[in-house]
């Protein structure tokens, strides 16, 4: 264990505190500083169409996040994130909603309220699904939440008054804060798109989140999580309370995925119930390992990637002809994706089972020791 003197010499760290420092070395600050600096410029140089993108990214990752601490620190395997997601972007929309509307809304337009609504509306559900955590493990685990995603369709499409139905949905909440309506380009002065100020909103929501995890995953709580990944016997023999700390899992695991179902379709303006099918747990899954299992900066890699494969997909067909489909000659990008999700998750559980951050991590050790091998 190292930390940074005066002149950027290593020496050990003289507490335990050092070591656990949210930024333990000069060079984690500037360097967070400067991701932060770029990722804050960006809509400034970039195109809309692209903010799209980044911005679903950065969403993406809120949810990632939610269940990497409950997959990845706490070890509980999860296949039902989507309905948790599912169940804080209705939360949204229904409290968001107009009263005398087509639709269940209680009229809510205060953006942190519905927001923090969604999250703690989902973070119930997942209460309710913790004590199956108790009994459960591994395999059996993930196929009781695997369960979740049918219930939660079946709900979705037959409960009409909340969510539309199949193939109609319903608007979604549109965030505005402080005067500023992000979903509407006359909402702020300067000039700014609404593509703009939702990559913003999305950034700073993602900067809080993203903190927090890391802050739960180096308490007393994330060391009680990482105890029962590890062997929750031994955890249990050692006094940790399996019981508690597994609902405690669940319970945060579902309140970051209602914010980011909250958030979700912010962009589009509509909610779908075809949309929190098997393929969006997948979809969290992938992030979680190609980005790295228990790290909050692989998380968010993980989820940019995983947010950039439509473009990727949309443009290969150029370049690779058999992806062409021979009777319409338009590129099976979906298809594309669900493969590109199955091999990208073979290839890093094979050769780099730490994920993005383990990549990062080895680039990260060569520049260090450079110009020694070792």
């Amino acid at each position: 264990m190292t930390t940074m003197t005066r002149f950027g010499r290593p020496e050990l760290y003289t507490s335990y505190r050092q070591d656990m420092a949210l930024l333990n070395t000069r060079s984690k600050m500037v360097g967070v500083g400067a991701i932060l600096l770029v990722a804050a410029l960006l809509p400034l140089t970039l195109s809309d169409d692209l903010l799209v993108i980044l911005g679903s990214g950065l969403v993406l990752a809120i949810g990632a996040l939610g269940l990497n601490l409950l997959t990845g620190y706490a070890g509980q395997v999860s296949l039902g994130h989507a309905f948790f997601v599912g169940v804080g972007a209705y939360t949204a929309a229904a409290m968001a909603g107009d009263p005398d509307g087509r639709y269940l809304g209680f009229g809510i337009d205060s953006t942190p309220v519905w927001l923090l609504g969604a999250g703690v509306v989902s973070a119930l559900f997942g209460a309710l699904v913790a004590p199956l955590a108790i009994r459960l493990r591994g395999l059996y685990l993930a196929v009781v939440t695997l369960g979740l995603v049918f219930i939660g369709q079946y709900v979705f499409f037959e409960w009409t008054d909340l969510t539309g139905g199949q193939g109609v949905g319903r608007r979604a909440a549109e965030p505005s804060l402080l005067g500023i309506d992000f979903a509407a380009d006359n909402g702020f002065q300067g000039g700014y798109t609404d593509e703009q100020k939702l990559y913003w909103l999305f950034l700073a929501i993602l900067v809080v989140a993203a903190v927090a995890a890391r802050n739960i995953a180096r308490s007393r709580v994330g060391r009680a999580f990482a105890a029962i990944r590890d062997r929750d016997v031994a955890a249990g023999v050692m006094g940790v309370g399996l019981t508690r700390y597994k609902l405690v899992a669940f319970t945060l695991s579902a309140f970051y995925a209602g914010i980011a179902g909250a958030l979700m379709f912010s962009a589009s303006g509509h909610i779908s119930p075809e949309s929190f099918n098997l393929l969006m747990s997948v979809q969290f899954i992938a992030i979680v390992l190609i980005g790295g299992v228990a790290t909050v900066s692989g998380t968010i890699m993980g989820a940019l990637l995983i947010a950039m494969l439509p473009r990727f997909a949309s443009e290969l067909p150029a370049y690779l002809p058999f992806l062409s489909s021979s009777a319409s000659e338009h590129p099976n990008i979906f298809e594309f994706e669900q493969v590109a999700y199955g091999v990208l998750i073979v290839a890093f559980l094979l050769f780099e089972p730490r994920g993005l951050f383990g990549i990062w991590h080895r680039v990260r050790t060569y520049w260090k020791s450079f110009p020694f091998s070792y």
